[in-house]
């Protein structure tokens, strides 16, 4: 039974999935792939910006469906490119059930390197789309009239999360704008994701190391977070602590007692963390936590979840152990048709940090030592001119005295 008219659906590629009612004058500028199912036809349109990078794709890298069907011819000065197929074309798939039709291809991005290079700039992509036509219809003497019921397609998309740690204001409202500091400061870290379209994810602080320069690995070191997600700083005479409630499930903040490397040249230090995600609805557990120690109650105390999960903390006994900590990029096969690939952790360093007063700062505060010696100088110095000037007076005087006689 032919459907007697279309379905249009888009797909915000880089916005997520959305589904649209048919509009038939209906436009989205944002809109990185458009499907349209319609009676005996499927047009797909997709912008040459697929990414949202700038970096246009080849429409020779583009084909749909089994057959590899391609698109459109289309000029340089164009931003789509477009496909105008067949239903039953391309080696689409039909599938008939009770209540529907189903029309089944897919949409491929191979890239292929450019010239001589041997580099590839963007990731392959492979985009199902599906089209449903409800077999539903009223038989009598006038014109069939079909019932039609939104649908949506199917799309994977590779999205990476973006990972930030910023240096915060002690008002929490805008970022440090000097990464100078005196020993005993607290400093006041922000750190974030931006998950763009991606379904809602809690952030968590995993581990965090301080070091003399860029290198994570160098010596010597000092641990503030470990046992993914215990704020170990805190244990000692600092107050480090993760910051509760956070202000999004996104967004965790933490404070730091600022110290220095003992018998070490360096003002400066750097810190490294390594962050990652879970879903916002997944409950907290002793991998996926934030706990800081209550030096008032002696207990370890999550920023949320049951109490329980901090209790490793006390002898470090969460999960897998610490050194096995590193920068993992890890594509989770998708469990569903909604699952998307994402990065999911990441290492982030903030740094340097830099002390004031001492030694080794290149004059941007002079060290006690050198103060006094400075002082102690113009002491001496006004006490010599004061002594002089005395001496010229009195002089002055006694010449007056012996040329001017009293009568």
């Amino acid at each position: 039974m032919a459907p007697s008219c279309g379905l249009f659906i888009c797909f915000l590629l880089w916005g997520g999935l959305e589904l649209c009612y048919p509009q038939p004058l209906w436009q989205d500028r944002t809109s990185r792939l458009v499907v349209k199912c319609l009676e005996s036809q499927l047009v797909v349109t997709v912008s040459k910006d697929l990414f949202g990078t700038g970096k246009l794709i080849k429409p020779a890298d583009l084909t749909l469906g089994p057959e590899g069907c391609k698109p459109l011819v289309s000029l340089d000065t164009d931003d789509v490119v477009r496909f105008e197929v067949g239903l039953h074309e391309c080696g689409n798939n039909l599938q008939a059930s009770k209540d529907s039709l189903v029309y089944s291809t897919f949409l491929l991005y191979n890239p292929r390197p450019v010239g001589n290079l041997s580099i590839l700039r963007t990731n392959r992509m492979n985009v199902p789309i599906e089209c449903h036509f409800p077999r539903q219809g009223n038989v009598s003497s006038q014109a069939i009239l079909p019932t039609w019921v939104p649908f949506r397609t199917t799309v994977f998309s590779e999205e990476k999360l973006i990972f930030f740690l910023y240096l915060m204001g002690d008002n929490w409202i805008s970022k440090k704008s000097s990464p100078t500091f005196q020993l005993g400061d607290t400093a006041y870290f922000q750190a974030e994701v931006h998950t763009g379209s991606h379904v809602p994810l809690r952030l968590f602080v995993d581990h965090c190391v301080a070091t003399p320069t860029l290198n994570r690995s160098a010596s010597p070191s000092h641990t503030i977070v470990d046992f993914h997600g215990c704020l170990v700083d805190g244990l000692f005479e600092a107050s480090s602590a993760f910051k509760a409630p956070r202000p999004r499930p996104e967004i965790l903040q933490f404070t730091v007692d600022l110290f220095q490397f003992a018998n070490h040249s360096s003002n400066m230090i750097y810190i490294t963390c390594h962050l990652k995600v879970t879903s916002a609805d997944q409950a907290p557990d002793q991998l996926n936590k934030a706990c800081s120690f209550s030096k008032s109650t002696n207990s370890w105390v999550p920023v949320e979840g049951a109490a329980e999960i901090c209790q490793c903390c006390a002898d470090g006994s969460c999960g897998i152990p610490a050194r096995s900590r590193r920068l993992v990029e890890q594509w989770h096969k998708p469990a569903s048709r909604s699952r998307r690939h994402v990065t999911e952790e990441a290492d982030v360093t903030v740094g340097p940090l830099i002390f004031l007063g001492k030694t080794g700062n290149h004059g941007v505060e002079s060290s006690p030592s050198s103060l006094t010696s400075v002082m102690l100088g113009l002491g001496l110095a006004v006490l010599a001119s004061l002594t002089l000037a005395t001496i010229v007076l009195g002089l002055a005087r006694w010449r007056q005295a012996a040329f001017h006689p009293v009568m």
